[in-house]
């Protein structure tokens, strides 16, 4: 049986990108406060490699990782819903939007690199798994999370030479 394929309307595509956007800001306003929680004093304590970026560099890659996460989800869901292939990549969208908020508050909140790294090496399967789904819906979407797994594949380089140096 052939299948008529969707196309959303332009009211439902604002919708969706809306939520996408208000999701994605909403883990990073929730991390970002645990960040704040360790950033002014133990953080700054720490010992840290030579190829530790500046404290300024972070916002920005976050801010541009987060826009892409949303309009990757977004992708998937325009291409896709409401097919179980959609429906896998955004479930896994969400769950790798909760490890990456938990890591925050295992890094900043409870000031524990080491629980940190194994929490993001979580973060880093769900992150690849949610790649691999969404290419399959669309290719675009896929090639969105590109580079927010390689700055968390960075992201755990330094968090592991954090841990083992303090």
């Amino acid at each position: 049986m052939h299948r008529t394929k969707l196309v959303p309307s332009l009211a439902a595509s604002v919708f969706v990108l809306s939520g996408t956007l208000v999701m994605v800001g909403t883990a990073a306003g929730l991390g970002g406060l645990a960040t704040a929680q360790g950033m002014d004093g133990w953080y700054q304590t720490l010992e840290k490699p030579a190829f530790n970026p500046p404290d300024g560099v972070f916002g920005p890659v976050w801010t541009t990782l987060y826009l892409l996460m949303a309009i990757s989800a977004f992708l998937v869901w325009r291409q896709g819903w409401p097919s179980r292939e959609a429906k896998l990549a955004l479930s896994l969208f969400g769950i790798q939007l909760g490890l990456n908020m938990l890591w925050s508050v295992l890094f900043f909140g409870l000031q524990s690199p080491g629980a940190a790294f194994v929490e993001l090496a979580m973060l880093w399967a769900a992150i690849a798994a949610w790649m691999a789904a969404s290419w399959r819906v669309s290719p675009a979407a896929g090639a969105l999370i590109l580079p927010y797994l390689a700055w968390v594949t960075f992201a755990g380089v330094l968090n592991a030479a954090i841990w083992r140096l303090n």
